[in-house]
């Protein structure tokens, strides 16, 4: 798809303002223009403007390459293989600049691709043009400059966007080909901003799921948190539930809940995606570990009925089936192994709420997986897995004998350990 005329619109005939634009971006691409290179702001931040949302995230395409980006600022990282890019970084703060790049194969074998058509290298520099054939989706490949305060548009992306339709550019399968984290992208932006996926490119996520096969299980660790961390997980999941892309991510979890006899299992991985949107509207905090648990929690229930009906008792039936789930899973989806340990406790934590006399309430309430356990044993409850009734029992417990507060750090530091703690001296 070559790039249509540019549409450019001044500034008094579009909403964005520099005063919603972080002050480090601004930084970045004024120091950019100052050093004789083009900047811009690029993609989900313009989007977000448009649309009345605040961005979390500030990009920046420039024609400078990313060693002379690096160069001109000391605060500064090179990252990436299959894209290199610079972030720079004030303090929690990172402002991601990325050179503009080019559709091109030819030069100097800096693009590579898969027979299957994914790009596993592509770092070919072209124009700002090119560029913006480069990127997903339309709705993502706007340019501003903070210049002369000009929104740049080379693909109709205004015109989609008043539309609330989300466009690919290019041909859906080959883009999809070539980046099949972009049918995961097309359903968390569907969702997060009420836009319609264009039919072309809805219809051929269910043909070319499997493709999520090819895309490295780091990655999709991260694109899966992205997805259920996005305060709209609940809807995701059924959007990627109907399409294949769970199956093809989650294949032991799908088929469990394909051949269950009920939906319980399927409505608690839903009760636990409400509950995490509705956390991450509170502003409250979330962690992969639970998300992953509450994924990955059919299967391992299945797993620990079968290890029960061979004779194992509950605590190393449970241990072994969430150790059989975890090592089905890793070769789909990495997960850390300090998530896995977390994902576990929470696990056992189900077994250890069911002894809920006041003694053992006392020392469980004060474990640090007890929350999400609890929570955890609620969702169950909310599912219809387990009766109800463990879990009001709990509640009353926590509301009678509220745990003690936590003692404050000291002002002057941790205390030294004493001369008796200390290992002996090697002879």
């Amino acid at each position: 798809m070559a790039a249509l005329p540019v549409r450019i619109t001044p500034r008094d005939q579009h909403p964005v303002s520099r005063k919603n634009i972080s002050p480090n971006a601004l930084k970045v691409m004024y120091r950019l223009e100052s050093s004789g290179f083009k900047a811009f702001l690029v993609g989900g931040g313009i989007r977000d403007l448009l649309l009345g949302i605040q961005p979390k995230d500030f990009d920046i395409a420039t024609d400078a390459h990313p060693e002379q980006v690096h160069k001109l600022f000391s605060n500064s990282r090179l990252i990436g293989r299959r894209f290199k890019l610079v972030h720079v970084l004030f303090g929690r703060e990172v402002i991601e600049v990325a050179t503009f790049r080019s559709g091109s194969e030819n030069e100097n074998a800096a693009q590579q691709q898969t027979s299957e058509g994914m790009l596993t290298r592509d770092n070919v520099y072209g124009t700002i043009e090119e560029d913006a054939m480069r990127r997903d989706f339309t709705a993502n490949a706007l340019y501003y400059s903070a210049t002369d305060f000009n929104i740049y548009d080379y693909s109709n992306a205004l015109a989609d966007i008043e539309e609330k339709t989300l466009r690919l550019i290019g041909d859906p399968e080959e883009r999809y080909r070539e980046d099949p984290v972009r049918m995961l992208r097309a359903i968390r932006f569907s969702e997060k901003l009420n836009f319609q996926i264009e039919r072309d490119a809805e219809q051929k996520i269910h043909e070319l799921s499997h493709l999520m096969s090819l895309v490295a299980t780091a990655r999709l660790f991260e694109e899966v948190i992205k997805l259920f961390a996005s305060g709209y997980g609940a809807a995701i999941f059924e959007r990627i539930y109907e399409n294949g892309l769970f199956s093809a991510m989650f294949p032991s979890v799908a088929h469990t809940l394909e051949k269950a006899e009920s939906d319980c299992h399927v409505d608690f991985i839903r009760a636990s995606l409400v509950n995490t949107d509705k956390r991450i509207a509170q502003e409250k905090p979330i962690t992969p570990a639970f998300l992953y648990a509450a994924l990955l929690w059919p299967e391992v229930l299945r797993l620990w009925q079968q290890k029960l009906d061979e004779g194992l008792s509950d605590f190393p039936a449970l241990q072994q089936a969430g150790h059989i789930a975890i090592e089905s899973q890793l070769p789909h989806v990495m997960i850390p192994k300090r998530f896995i340990l977390m994902m576990r406790e929470i696990w056992e934590m189900q077994i250890r709420l069911e002894k809920n006399s006041s003694r053992k309430a006392a020392q469980l309430i004060t474990h640090p997986r007890f929350r999400a356990g609890y929570d955890f044993l609620l969702l169950r409850e909310a599912s219809k897995e387990i009766a109800p009734g463990l879990g009001a029992w709990w509640t009353r417990y926590q509301k009678e004998n509220p745990p003690p507060p936590q003692p404050s750090r000291r002002k002057n530091g941790p205390r030294k350990r004493s001369n008796s703690s200390r290992p002996p001296k090697r002879s």
